[in-house]
């Protein structure tokens, strides 16, 4: 894999139609939800930094599945990017992006898929040598109608989608041609996790993995 981090961000993308962003309570089913989405044909998972467990979960995963490339969602400062590359994350997930978050992560050495919003947002971000950026809300920031307009004007930039997406509106956001890979919480929610629903979470990872 390339060593430039905006290059390892976009073969990350290319690894699965879907990245399931994921919300976890407890670092002991790590493992098992990261066994399920393998079986259901994921290869990339963006575990939330919204609980007490997720770099542990993240270590767990780094550790022991090796298949499947973990990623660490929320990242909002540098010290949080430092303590995902400490626990293992092999990439970074912000819902927006500053100047200290960019930073950060390129302190820690790890490759960021950064957050934007707007048109101005991702100009700033491709002007930094950004090319693939994660578009949240989606649904709520402009939908599909928005990301297909800046197809025309921003060819180069590839967009991951996250927010509001279901399993439902997939399909209709994976056929924009610059859409490469989406986020969704949908494929695994935090209850089937709480609850260790693991052969419900291989199925609904089995069906985004076909989208």
């Amino acid at each position: 894999m390339s060593d430039n981090p905006h290059q390892i961000i976009e073969g990350i993308l290319d690894l699965s139609p879907v990245m399931p962003v994921i919300v976890i309570d407890d670092a002991k089913d790590a493992l098992p939800l990261a066994d399920a989405l393998l079986a259901g044909g994921l290869k990339t998972i963006e575990i939330t930094l919204r609980t007490p467990a997720a770099l542990a979960a993240i270590e767990a995963i780094a550790s022991h599945r090796p298949e499947i490339c973990v990623g660490a969602g929320t990242v909002v400062s540098a010290s949080l990017a430092e303590a995902a590359r400490k626990a293992g994350a092999s990439f970074a997930v912000s819902p927006g992006t500053t100047p200290a978050v960019v930073a950060g992560c390129a302190a820690a050495g790890l490759p960021l898929l950064p957050g934007a919003s707007t048109v101005s947002e991702i100009m700033t971000l491709h002007e930094a040598g950004l090319t693939a950026m994660k578009f949240f809300p989606a649904s709520a920031a402009g939908g599909t109608a928005f990301v297909k307009s800046l197809a025309s004007p921003l060819p180069q930039i590839t967009i991951c989608p996250t927010g509001g997406i279901s399993t439902e509106t997939a399909a209709e956001w994976l056929a924009l041609p610059n859409v490469r890979c989406l986020g969704g919480s949908w494929v695994a929610p935090q209850k089937l996790i709480a609850g260790q629903q693991f052969a419900t979470i291989e199925t609904l990872a089995r069906e985004a993995a076909a989208l």
